[in-house]
């Protein structure tokens, strides 16, 4: 079987990997798209530092500690698939049926994550396994590439559902990747009349306006907080000083949001949220009912992620696909169709 690999910090073509064979409880797909996530770019350049923080953080999930970096990592978490073969005793949907899933695996040893893995297929392959009770059917007639949306507009979903943001309060996305529009989308489907998006980027800045943002603003002309005065921030770019530079900065009693990952030690000074009575939400991921709500969101046309596929490539070109995206201006989702 084909896939597309992590070695040694660069994306690698094969054609030798074994078949996946599904086990109870476990479905056979062949996936027929998988978007390229900014995390992943960010593992395959960074993979040591992200496990070392996982191995030190406590009190939560430490999914992917375990990874061996030396050997090939399967990678592909934003997928949709068709239905081949049920593992064992195993009821599911037709062969053929069109399908999305929260990317985890439940498997006899327990919840396997599908994100980094040395043993656990992603979508950057011809086939993998799912789990038969996390499947979705996508809606007959909708693309299966933008199907494959799904889990990049789960997470803004979640971002603008954790803010508590209602549609007369002003909001203020800081930074307009696949994230920062997923939240901008969000933000338009759920009556929010007044976003406002920030990017360096005018390509970017141009689709934030496709996605559903009323104004947009370029920080290289001035601190947007000299212009808007929102009731929620959310912070989608992940850079240190980000953070406190909406405390200084924002007005009394702003609801910061956190979407973006900084993987980097940064400093706030506490005194400016204090002062201002200011509340700060970190985000992770969506719950899988949110999963469920994005896929029908982009199902019944009410978020059109058409304009995020800037790209489309075969597992054979995964590893120039990385580089292309490293490119604000030219790409913003690329599209691995195997």
């Amino acid at each position: 079987m084909r896939a597309a690999v992590l070695r040694d910090g660069r994306m690698v073509y094969r054609d030798d990997v074994p078949d996946p064979v599904p086990g109870p409880g476990q479905v056979l797909v062949a996936v027929t798209a998988c978007g390229i996530c900014g995390s992943d770019l960010h593992f395959a350049a960074h993979g040591d530092q992200m496990l070392a923080a996982t191995k030190a953080m406590q009190g939560a999930p430490s999914a992917g500690a375990s990874i061996d970096l030396g050997a090939d990592i399967f990678m592909g978490h934003e997928f949709s698939a068709r239905v081949l073969e049920a593992g064992p005793g195993t009821e599911t949907f037709p062969p053929g049926t069109p399908v999305t899933s929260i990317p985890v695996l439940l498997a006899a040893n327990g919840i396997e994550p599908i994100v980094y893995s040395n043993t656990t297929l992603g979508g950057y392959a011809e086939k993998m396994l799912l789990s038969a009770p996390l499947l979705l059917a996508i809606p007959n007639g909708l693309d299966p590439r933008h199907a494959a949306l799904t889990e990049p507009m789960a997470v803004g979903l979640h971002a603008v559902n954790k803010s508590g943001v209602v549609p007369g309060e002003t909001a203020l996305v800081l930074g307009c990747g696949p994230i920062g529009v997923a939240i901008i989308a969000a933000l338009r489907d759920a009556g929010v009349n007044d976003v406002v998006a920030t990017d360096y980027s005018s390509a970017r800045r141009t689709l934030a306006t496709t996605m559903g943002a009323h104004r947009v603003l370029d920080p290289a002309d001035g601190s947007p907080f000299d212009t808007v005065t929102p009731k929620v921030v959310f912070d989608a770019v992940g850079v240190p000083g980000i953070i406190d530079d909406v405390l200084r900065r924002a007005p009394v009693g702003t609801r910061l949001v956190v979407a973006g990952v900084c993987m980097e030690p940064d400093t706030v000074h506490p005194f400016f949220g204090i002062a201002k009575e200011m509340s700060v939400q970190f985000v992770f991921a969506y719950t899988p009912d949110e999963f469920a709500a994005s896929l029908r969101a982009i199902a019944e046309g009410r978020i059109d992620v058409a304009p995020l596929i800037t790209g489309e490539v075969g597992l054979d070109g995964v590893g120039a696909a990385f580089a292309d995206l490293t490119d604000p201006d030219r790409h913003c989702k690329i599209l691995v169709t195997p």
